[in-house]
């Protein structure tokens, strides 16, 4: 969700060779494990953990490995205790960012974090920095090839959704936090595949970046992303239609 849904493919494409599987699966794991641990291990009666068990479902995480990571939430198996932090950063331009962070040491996590910041001239920031200039929402992306706009817009729109985008290859329903569930469940009961549902936060205003300072976010995005213990990376950073151009041609 950070930035420009035509860049959020570019990266897909350009990154889908050398995606690191397994730590793809760690951060997964993670999600499962916090998700059983806050709610239970019941995916009917846990709405968080049925969509972390979805996704993992989704990246062809092996079932028992799924099961173990439950059972590590619930207590039923030994395991790591993580501890979910929200970091705030400031990025060039004055770009901000909000990272979802699970870690089992954040006295090893946060000098990690402030490292990459420093080297993409940002800075790790107090709370309260960036917080200010996002909201919480439910999105659930929806593959075009498996419904029409109009079928979508009714399901959504009649089980409680605020808004649908068009990202080219998929819809994108916007949905009220306490909506996500019950939009999620219409969808699904209308046999209507759902490709991702979460809770993201979305900026207010996008800030559009473009030449050096561009270049730069996108490098500190994918640094950000590429940390273990980093779930989520949210930004109000957009690149231009130029840097746009650019990444594409790289």
């Amino acid at each position: 969700m950070s930035g420009h849904s035509r860049w959020s493919k570019i990266k897909h494409t350009k990154g889908a060779a050398d995606a690191k599987r397994g730590q793809a699966f760690t951060k997964l794991i993670k999600e499962v494990t916090v998700a059983a641990r806050m709610g239970g291990g019941d995916i009917n009666g846990n709405a968080r953990l049925r969509r972390a068990v979805d996704a993992a479902r989704a990246a062809n995480m092996p079932g028992d490995n799924i099961t173990r990571a439950i059972k590590k939430g619930t207590g039923e198996l030994e395991g790591v205790t993580y501890e979910e932090i929200t970091y705030e950063g400031v990025g060039p331009a004055g770009t901000l960012f909000l990272l979802d962070v699970v870690t089992d040491n954040k006295n090893r996590t946060n000098p990690e974090l402030r490292k990459i910041f420093d080297q993409h001239n940002g800075q790790l920031s107090a709370a309260g920095a960036a917080a200010w200039a996002f909201e919480e929402k439910g999105v659930i992306n929806v593959a075009k090839d498996g419904a029409s706009e109009d079928s979508v817009f009714e399901v959504a729109a009649g089980a409680g959704a605020d808004d649908m985008e068009d990202l080219g290859e998929s819809w994108l329903v916007k949905t009220e936090k306490v909506a996500l569930e019950a939009v999620r469940t219409a969808l699904a009961e209308a046999k209507i595949a759902i490709a991702a549902a979460e809770l993201a936060k979305l900026p207010k205003n996008k800030k559009v970046v473009s030449g050096r300072d561009a270049e730069v976010l996108m490098n500190l995005i994918e640094a950000l992303e590429g940390h273990d213990d980093v779930q989520k990376v949210w930004s109000d950073f957009e690149p231009s239609e130029e840097a746009l151009a650019s990444l594409s041609q790289a």
